[in-house]
């Protein structure tokens, strides 16, 4: 193992000459105390190391270790359900070993060594495998079944294969390549984070991530496979929304990365997503989920690796053919941390200090979602969706880190300051926001939903922004200047406000509402709004229209249980055009004797 001696310390970055033998990015460890770092930058034989633990007590002529392997991360069975620091040490394993806090230098394998796995062969020995084929598979937890692959890079005949209990270690297979070496496969393979996992074909995403938050499946959806961005000020609920996406969305595996966010935040998702039952399967929600667990007391540079540690187990769930959804929260203070190394690394600043290659770096890591179909020969389709919180300063949506995320995602959904402190949840700025996935699911939408959609979707958007322009002159000159038809319009916009968009997180029906359900919810404000202006223009008068005993049963249409849905709304629809035809013939009734 060659080995160098520090010659400057500069907080987490470390100078070291003598590292003629390391390579950029490979990790090392630093003084006895074994640190981990990694190679940032090479110049002759010294070299530039960010180092993933607190540096205190360091000097110039301690020796650093190189490893001459790149930081990785290992994949195998014992990934979910797990908690990882930000370069994938597990902590429940450090806090039996060491207490509470982490020792600096602890040196702990991510996968457990000692737990045995039962391993099901897929196939049999003589059968010709590529890259990327699965040989067998394990069940992980009661909900997901961990399908091992070839190695990147092997290809050949299965020569032995058994089933059985192994640790990850143990060799579960042989295999004879094409040249005549034997390769042993075991159920562990490791691969380097800042380096994306191969992949067959990347196709066009064409299907709806259903997460049940009424404002995000029916304004700004996004498609599996694709990315969006989630920016807004302290306590605008980024995080709740991020929660909420974790424990609704339609996805087979969740990877949540706590990256640089406040200790309690993170506390109240290592405490809740073990207690949360899974929708889909009645256990735990952590029984399909990786947690990575990288607070803001941590050092600084290991937010950096816990951003691409969470990306490449995602792609490795996806490559199993699994739909991933991946939550980062926040990438501003991924960003921070590359401001502070470029910084130390006397780089020359980009806007506001952040590196000139924040945009290529960011881009870097959101490029790595998508749908595709994994190398194999099976042909495999998997997805991975990434949601990024965004964390601006004082909520300015202009700073460097929110504009350059905005240029690489395709959803944005603008948190609002103003629509948290009046409790409207998810306070998502309709006004603000978008998605440039509409048209590409619309022919999923259609089919799955109802040909309607499209046309439901428009008029909202339309009547919320009427809304918003009827409101400046309100403002200005009083409501009785608007007509009648306004009226209805802002009628209309506050149902859709209160009853529609307003979603309560913690109401046990209320937090999820199904596609189907969102339809028929929508259906129902509308043809409010649709009737309500034809009733008008017949000469009903405005208060006895908003006064409708059926509006109170609209408002509380969120609460009707799903097994219910059809049922209760085909009540509701026929007592509102009851109800408004009743006044209509009493309307007209009323001119004919008039006459």
């Amino acid at each position: 193992m060659s080995h160098g001696r520090i010659v400057k310390v500069a907080g987490p970055l470390v100078v070291a000459d003598g590292m003629q033998d390391v390579s950029m990015f490979d990790v090392v460890r630093v003084s006895d105390r074994r640190l981990i770092g990694e190679v940032l930058e090479m110049r002759e034989d010294r070299a530039s190391i960010q180092v993933y633990e607190e540096t205190a007590g360091l000097g110039p002529g301690e020796p650093v270790y190189g490893t001459g392997a790149p930081l990785s991360v290992e994949l195998g069975p014992g990934l979910i359900s797990t908690i990882f620091d930000g370069i994938q040490r597990p902590l429940e394993v450090i806090r039996e070993m060491v207490g509470s806090n982490i020792t600096r230098g602890i040196d702990v394998p991510a996968l457990d060594r000692g737990k045995r796995w039962r391993f099901e062969p897929s196939v049999e020995a003589g059968a010709k495998v590529a890259a990327g084929d699965i040989i067998g598979k394990v069940q992980e937890t009661e909900v997901v079944e961990h399908r091992i692959m070839v190695p990147h890079g092997v290809a050949g005949t299965i020569t032995e294969i058994a089933p059985g209990e192994y640790t990850v270690e143990e060799i579960v297979a042989k295999l004879q390549t094409d040249s005549g070496d034997i390769v042993e496969l075991t159920m562990m393979q490791k691969w380097p984070v800042r380096v994306g996992r191969p992949y067959k074909e990347k196709l066009p995403p064409l299907e709806p991530m259903v997460t049940g938050q009424r404002v995000i499946d029916t304004l700004f959806p996004i498609a599996k496979g694709g990315v969006a961005a989630v920016p807004g000020p302290f306590g605008s609920g980024k995080t709740v929304v991020q929660h909420q996406l974790a424990k609704w969305a339609d996805a087979d595996i969740v990877v949540y990365i706590g990256c640089g966010e406040r200790g309690n935040e993170m506390t109240d998702v290592l405490m809740e997503f073990p207690q949360l039952k899974d929708p889909r399967t009645g256990e735990s929600l952590m029984k399909r989920t990786v947690l990575i667990a990288n607070t803001s007391d941590m050092p600084v540079a290991a937010r950096e690796a816990s951003i691409y540690t969470g990306i490449t187990i995602a792609e490795y769930f996806r490559d199993m053919g699994y739909s991933v959804a991946l939550m980062a929260d926040s990438t501003s203070r991924w960003a921070e941390a590359l401001r502070e190394m470029s910084g130390r690394l006397e780089e020359m600043p980009g806007e506001e200090g952040y590196p000139a290659y924040l945009s290529s770096r960011l881009a870097q890591f959101y490029e790595r979602a998508g749908r595709v179909i994994s190398i194999g020969s099976e042909g495999r389709e998997g997805t991975l969706s990434a949601i990024g919180a965004v964390s601006p300063p004082g909520g300015d949506l202009s700073e460097p880190v929110t504009q350059a995320t905005l240029r690489i995602v395709k959803v944005f959904w603008g948190l609002d300051s103003s629509l948290a402190y009046r409790r409207h949840f998810p306070a998502i700025n309709w006004l603000r926001s978008y998605s440039l996935y509409v048209d590409q699911l619309e022919d999923w939408t259609n089919a799955n939903i109802s040909r309607e959609w499209t046309t439901l979707r428009a008029d909202t958007l339309r009547i919320l922004q009427e809304e918003a322009e009827l409101e400046e002159i309100v403002r200005l000159v009083g409501i009785d200047s608007l007509s009648a038809l306004e009226r209805v319009t802002l009628e209309a916009a506050k149902s859709i406000r209160e009853d529609y968009l307003h979603q309560n997180a913690f109401h046990e029906v209320d937090t999820y509402t199904s596609l189907n359900k969102q339809y028929r919810m929508l259906k129902l404000i509308l043809a409010f709004y649709y009737r309500g202006t034809d009733a008008v223009k017949s000469g009903v008068a405005l208060d006895k229209l908003f006064s409708l005993p059926v509006r109170e049963r609209i408002g509380r249409a969120k609460y009707v249980l799903e097994d219910d849905v059809d049922t209760v709304f085909g009540e509701i629809e026929a007592e509102l055009n009851a109800q408004i035809e009743a006044l209509v013939a009493k309307e007209v009734g009323s001119d004919v004797e008039g006459i």
